[in-house]
């Protein structure tokens, strides 16, 4: 098995015999400027030519090489036939002589061309020894190495894999690159990190922008309302104008997601909705119509975050990290809403309420600025991802093309595609009345005054977000164990569903304020393994078509939100807390026969 490549260091060593290929990153230094012989065989070889090259006869233990311009590399050097191999290089520059003992680290057959460049690269030509004749051994005294690099091509069966160890040096960094072009540096640790989990944190990110622009304008709309004389109806208006865009681009976001790429489309949308959330203080100081249109607008923006995220992600996680993916980033979201109701209030008091909006919508141009440097919407666009992480991500498919076309007849004809749609209406219906009405509960039901409730509506988030990650791991370590995709989706879907039916049954048993806390955030902790249940699977059941998917699931979600919202209020008025609870749960039953009877973790649509 034949292999090739290139090993390159600024400061480098090594022994190439006919058998052997020698490298370390160990060297010894001599201040002698007398010759060193061999024991066996002295060799001195430089061949002066005008471009300068470096040979080696293929079945030769002989080494010679030749600058490309003043700067000469002289080797000269005995062989030790005792078990470990070394080659002594002289390198002489003014009167100082050092010599570098590579020392050996693996063996086969290989022919090697070593060469030294200081303003271009050295041509490599293979010449015989026996066409050198003893007027070419010569001593140079001046001698710079200012760049190195050997070639070499094994020939034995027995080395699978090139080894490269890399040398120190102050100046410069080791990189590798194979025959056949690919590039592997050794570099900072950024640039090792996996660029998958590079676009996942970037899309963490996003989301963790979103929700800090979303809630902050619940913060706000207290001092507003005071500035502007907004009664409650308004200030109804106005929370409710962010979904009216929200809801216009869920669809449409993922049919642009799947048609032009992910990227594209999420860099639009955090750009769209943070110039939104600054001119959101301008708009209200000129008139309600205008603020109305623009908190609208930052709904078309963030609209199309989730579609887009989705359709992103489904090309660059492989179905073995889909859930940890997914998991984290929707945890940014829940870490979002504690950041901006933590420090919404800090900046009001101190900057007074524009702030908030100028300090929160101008880190999207930070994201954005790396969101165009790091990211791509597939990996086969990424000039600068390793051969190795793109097999890991495609698996060994071919990748398909973008989507011209929505089979929109073919989507809806499938079953796993309603149970998705119906699903995740009957999960945001309870997910949407608990982080809107929770502060209403703890004050009416639990007395705490409106900073306790405050306090205590963050500790809901915080549970999502650790549950979220903490499902997602489990999700990945099934699938990875052998476990098949379809049962761990309805697995952790089940636990998303019931575990919140469960809790919020028990609120009208508990005696405490203490327990019924507990009882609200163990419904949102398991309320997270949603993530690695139905919003997974639009990336299982039709990866080309994830952003799509996602647009028509989380359409029926947002809807859910508004009527379940309203809904709730009107049973207030009629009934108590109790009915409301049981609303959710019913839903929530309802959702776990349907998922488990209708859903599949294999890929229907292509």
């Amino acid at each position: 098995m034949a292999i090739g490549g290139l090993i390159s260091n600024r400061n480098f060593g090594s022994f190439i015999d006919s058998g052997k290929v020698c490298q370390t990153n160990h060297a010894v230094v001599h201040r002698k400027g007398e010759r060193l012989y061999n024991q066996g065989k002295t060799f001195y070889q430089n061949l002066c030519t005008p471009r300068g090259s470096v040979s080696r006869n293929s079945y030769s233990p002989y080494l010679h090489a030749i600058s490309s311009d003043a700067n000469i590399l002289k080797p000269t050097g005995r062989v030790h036939d005792e078990g470990d191999l070394y080659l002594i290089m002289s390198l002489q520059s003014g009167i100082r002589s050092h010599s570098i003992i590579t020392k050996q680290r693996s063996t086969g057959r290989c022919k090697s061309y070593l060469s030294s460049n200081h303003s271009f690269r050295s041509c490599i030509q293979s010449r015989k020894l026996d066409k050198l004749d003893n007027r070419q051994y010569q001593k140079y005294e001046h001698v710079k190495v200012n760049r190195t690099r050997a070639y070499y091509k094994s020939e034995d069966n027995d080395i699978t894999k090139p080894e490269v160890d890399s040398l120190s040096s102050i100046e410069g960094s080791s990189e590798a690159v194979l025959a056949d072009g690919n590039v592997l540096k050794l570099s900072s640790w950024w640039e090792q990190f996996p660029k998958r989990w590079v676009i996942v944190l970037l899309c963490f990110t996003a989301f963790l922008l979103c929700n800090m622009d979303r809630v902050n304008m619940s913060i706000a709309i207290l001092p507003m309302s005071q500035e502007f004389n907004w009664d409650s109806a308004t200030v109804g208006l106005i929370q409710s104008s962010f979904f009216w865009g929200y809801l216009l681009t869920q669809i449409l976001g993922g049919i642009w997601a799947d048609k032009i790429g992910g990227k594209r489309v999420l860099g639009f949308g955090v750009v769209w909705w943070s110039v939104a959330t600054i001119l959101t203080p301008i708009a209200a100081k000129i008139s309600l119509p205008f603020l109305l249109i623009m908190r609208a607008f930052m709904g078309i923006g963030e609209g199309v975050a989730m579609p887009a995220m989705n359709n992103i992600l489904s090309k660059w996680i492989p179905v073995s990290e889909r859930s940890r993916a997914l998991s984290l980033v929707y945890s940014g979201m829940y870490l979002g809403s504690v950041t901006g109701l933590a420090f919404s209030p800090i900046l009001i008091q101190k900057f007074k309420w524009p702030s908030v909006f100028y300090s929160f919508g101008s880190l999207g141009s930070i994201w954005f600025a790396l969101w165009l440097k790091k990211a791509y919407s597939s990996p086969k666009e990424d000039p600068e991802l390793s051969t190795e992480e793109k097999e890991l991500i495609m698996g060994g498919n071919i990748s398909k093309e973008p989507v011209t076309v929505i089979p929109w007849k073919l989507i809806l004809s499938k079953p796993p595609v309603w149970a998705l749609i119906i699903c995740h209406f009957c999960h945001n219906w309870g997910t949407f009345i608990l982080l809107t009405w929770m502060p209403t509960y703890y004050n009416q039901v639990l007395k705490f005054n409106l900073t306790e409730s405050g306090l205590f509506c963050v500790l809901p988030w915080l549970t999502m977000a650790v549950f979220a990650n903490i499902g997602g791991w489990i999700a990945d370590t099934l699938v990875s164990r052998g476990l098949s995709v379809t049962t761990v989706r309805k697995i952790m879907q089940s636990i998303g569903f019931l575990g919140p039916a469960f809790f919020l049954s028990q609120l009208s048993r508990v005696k405490t304020p203490a327990m019924a806390v507990l009882c609200m955030a163990c419904s949102q902790g398991s309320d997270a393994f949603s993530q690695s249940g139905l919003y997974s699977n639009h990336q299982d059941i039709g990866p080309r078509y994830s952003g799509v998917l996602l647009g028509l699931s989380n359409t029926a979600g947002v809807l859910a939100g508004v009527f379940g919202t309203a809904a709730t209020g009107y049973i207030l008025q009629r009934g108590s807390w109790d009915d409301v609870f049981k609303v959710a749960v019913a839903l929530y039953l309802v959702g776990t026969l349907i998922w488990n009877l209708f859903s599949t973790g294999e890929k229907i649509l292509d």
